[in-house]
């Protein structure tokens, strides 16, 4: 695993995420919210070794623009953001592409993502790929549920609750009409 050349946390609606980049300005991780600063940059740097916190480059300081304002409702896909996918394996790589062109607000189901993939028997396999997830939110697994419209897991501090809490913030459907705490 090349380290990234450099990270930061920064504020956003639901807590300090955090964000590492190569020289080139590719994101080689994105972190939600841990419980500590230090436990957010503790996860992070599992995907991007010891990079050292430093000031992002203007690039990078427009991308944490963009995912303040994804988490606060704007709807911005991120979709354009270059990733670094050094270290990640080719299914994983198209499940987050087929990740990434979901709208905020929508949602898709572990088997419906298999289907698109053109491998219908791999729903568990896209779970397994959206719970390694280096990139979240840029990555949206949060828009990815479960059969039926379940929430299913989500790996980032606070399971389902933040998974949902995402889900709320872009305007998706939940309770009766869509997943609940509870699915």
């Amino acid at each position: 695993m090349a380290v990234a050349a450099g990270c930061c946390l920064f504020d956003t609606a639901i807590g300090r995420c955090g964000i590492a980049w190569r020289a080139d300005g590719r994101i080689a991780a994105v972190q939600l919210p841990e419980t500590t600063d230090a436990r957010t940059l503790a996860r992070m740097h599992r995907w991007c070794g010891p990079a050292p916190e430093a000031v992002p480059p203007a690039s990078v300081a427009g991308v944490i623009g963009r995912v303040q304002r994804q988490l606060e409702g704007e709807g911005d896909t991120l979709q354009d953001v270059p990733l670094d996918y050094e270290g990640v394996g080719a299914f994983q790589r198209r499940v987050y592409e087929l990740a990434r062109a979901i709208p905020p607000g929508q949602v898709r189901t572990y088997g419906e993502l298999a289907r698109e993939l053109g491998e219908p028997g791999a729903a568990r396999a896209v779970g397994q790929a959206l719970g390694a997830n280096p990139f979240a939110p840029l990555v949206p697994c949060h828009r990815i549920l479960a059969a039926h419209g379940g929430s299913g897991g989500f790996s980032a501090e606070g399971g389902t609750r933040t998974k949902l809490r995402l889900l709320e913030i872009e305007g998706a459907p939940l309770g009766p009409d869509g997943p609940g705490l509870f699915d």
